[in-house]
């Protein structure tokens, strides 16, 4: 399962790559169409249809390039900081959901006002606020 995939962020060969694996890709447009919300709901509906625990990866560089320069793989046009921290809290308040990592920061890379670091630290405290909603 993929999130916030950026249109032309990722090569031809990478997508069928992955279409051919059978993951589900749910892109940056429908994030911003149908809402966080939809995304995490189908999101964990796909994960958790095995009915085993759910691990959540969020890349943060999935992020647009303004709210993450820290990340390189992040491009204009990502998500809102307002998304992924969302996405953090959504995900960590689901009961079906065991952990959680935070991923593709690369600190040494980071504005000088630590946009980036701040970013996933508030993505942390977004994390601990969903699972103490649980």
């Amino acid at each position: 399962m993929q999130i916030g995939i950026a249109e032309f962020a990722n090569s031809v060969d990478y997508m069928e790559r992955v279409a051919s694996w059978g993951v589900t890709v749910i892109t940056r447009d429908e994030v911003e169409c149908d809402g966080v919300e939809a995304a995490v709901a189908r999101a964990l509906t796909i994960a958790g249809s095995a009915g085993g625990p759910i691990h959540v990866d969020l890349d943060i560089d999935a992020c647009d390039r303004s709210v993450a320069p820290a990340c390189p793989a992040s491009i204009p046009g990502g998500l809102t900081a307002r998304e992924m921290r969302r996405f953090a809290r959504l995900f960590a308040r689901s009961e079906q959901v065991r952990s959680i990592d935070l991923a593709e920061v690369d600190a040494a890379l980071d504005s000088a006002d630590g946009r980036t670091v701040r970013l996933t630290a508030l993505c942390v405290l977004e994390a601990l606020a969903g699972l103490a909603e649980r």
